[in-house]
């Protein structure tokens, strides 16, 4: 009997990739996929990619959605509050496991399956520790398209923002990102590759630049950047607006 699991879906390449690693391992059954919505502005919490282009993404795959809508900029509270009420009702389907693209951040890891336990739930991580310059070369070499949706200009100034990754895109990185944007430098969208049925077809819309306000309530989540950090408001974000064609 394969163990139920659903599959935390950023909508990325790290996602794409670890998707494609669990679908091979006969020890899981995928049951959907499970994606943090900005209710507001109706996209991806983080990435900035428009909900009708996650649709597309899940059908191509063919496999069920669950979108979890949460606000711009939630306290842990109302965040936990929205992912117990969306984990009750995936554990009375059967589900049991939760599937994430994390690498190497231990303190993020620690939480989720703190979190996870408190629920009956355990956490799955197909990535873990696999060294990030071979990830991308393994992502590239099956055959995976993504493309930059998001950078921070902590990290990375405008030009990388709406790029494909390709071996010019990693050359071109400065040496304190790394290759798979795993600290939070760049975000992507998966539009290609051995996961989906068919390529997600868009076009490149608008580069808009912004910053977020620090959240009035000291305990908050990050939803587009990391607001552990004591400058985490001191820099803004690139997005690369896609737009369904």
């Amino acid at each position: 009997m394969k163990k139920k699991a659903l599959f935390n879906w950023s909508s990325g390449k790290d996602s794409a990739l670890a998707l494609y690693k669990i679908l091979q391992d006969e020890e899981y059954e995928i049951s959907c996929l499970l994606t943090s919505v900005n209710h507001q502005f109706q996209r991806i919490s983080m990435h900035g990619v428009r909900v009708e282009l996650l649709e597309q993404q899940a059908k191509s795959i063919g496999l069920p959605l669950e979108i979890m809508q949460i606000p711009e900029m939630p306290t842990m509270e109302v965040y936990e509050s929205v992912m117990q009420t969306t984990l009750t009702k995936l554990k009375e389907q059967g589900i049991t496991h939760s599937v994430f693209g994390d690498i190497f951040l231990e303190d993020l890891r620690k939480y989720r399956e703190n979190k996870l336990s408190e629920m009956g739930f355990e956490g799955v991580f197909p990535l873990w520790k696999i060294p990030t310059h071979d990830l991308i070369q393994e992502f590239i070499a099956l055959g995976f398209k993504t493309i930059v949706v998001c950078v921070n200009e902590r990290f990375l100034d405008k030009s990388f923002v709406g790029r494909v990754i390709d071996q010019d895109f990693i050359n071109d990185l400065p040496e304190n990102v790394d290759v798979c944007g795993e600290n939070g430098e760049f975000h992507t969208f998966a539009f290609d590759g051995p996961i989906f049925s068919k390529p997600i077809e868009f076009e490149i819309g608008e580069v808009v630049y912004r910053k977020y306000e620090k959240p009035k309530e000291e305990d908050s989540s990050d939803t587009a950047c990391d607001t552990s950090a004591s400058d985490a408001f001191d820099y803004g974000f690139w997005y690369c607006d896609l737009v369904v064609k």
